[in-house]
């Protein structure tokens, strides 16, 4: 079943326009009568089904909110460390299909100067995330942050349940070692350091907010990489990747 999201849903109809309309029509070629679920982008599905394929515009009719999420029981933040220009699309993009709740653009010591004015426009990554969401069938689209100094952001991680920091210094002490941790938290932070990682400085600012760094394994894996493997591990051992 098709999927759409718009936040025009109102007495019983959605209407869907711009380029989702051209999809809908041109692309997917859908007819009146055909099912499809809508998203109200405010995390709600509703069952409907085309009422009308107009010249700018397709029409639905609300026929049920549908019970159920398709998302994760674990909520992951991921904390980026600002890459080289491109690889945040990339990021955004994967790590929504993985079930990320939202992705905070971070300014570390080793985020390069060129990158760090890049993000302050982030409709571009907003669109991704959208698209990503539609793609994969999310209930919810994450939220993509303004970039923060990774100063400014240890209260909020400190809200979160856990905080998970990849390291390549962490030899030996991976994610399965927070076995115990994982099981009883519902909100977990994903920390990823830039293009050549974290400075000890900030591996100690982090630890001291009760980070728990851990290894990915003896393979160093880039920036684009790293936030994908970890948030897939966790969707797996603990999220819903894994199955009943």
């Amino acid at each position: 079943m098709h999927k759409v999201f718009t936040s025009e849903i109102a007495s019983g109809e959605a209407i869907v326009r711009g380029d989702d309309h051209k999809h809908l029509s041109r692309v997917l070629r859908v007819r009146t009568g055909e099912t499809l679920t809508v998203n109200d982008l405010m995390g709600h599905d509703f069952e409907g089904t085309v009422k009308d394929v107009l010249k700018d515009q397709t029409v639905i009719s609300i026929i049920r909110e549908i019970e159920g999420t398709n998302e994760s029981p674990v909520r992951i933040t991921l904390y980026q460390g600002i890459p080289k220009a491109g690889k945040m699309d990339l990021i955004v993009q994967k790590v929504t299909e993985l079930g990320a709740a939202s992705i905070v653009p971070v300014i570390t010591a080793r985020v390069e100067s060129a990158s760090r004015g890049e993000y302050r426009k982030l409709d571009r990554l907003r669109r991704i995330a959208l698209e990503a969401s539609k793609q994969s069938k999310r209930t919810i689209i994450p939220e993509i942050t303004e970039p923060c100094e990774l100063a400014e952001i240890a209260e909020t991680l400190r809200r979160h349940d856990l905080i998970v920091v990849p390291y390549e210094n962490a030899e030996g002490y991976g994610i399965n070692r927070l076995r115990k941790e994982l099981q009883e938290a519902n909100d977990i932070a994903v920390v990823i350091g830039p293009e050549g990682g974290f400075e000890a400085e900030e591996i100690r600012l982090l630890e001291e907010l009760g980070a728990r760094t851990v290894t990915l394994g003896k393979r160093i894996l880039r920036t684009e990489t790293a936030g994908m493997a970890a948030i897939a591990m966790l969707q797996m051992a603990y999220g819903d990747m894994g199955g009943d």
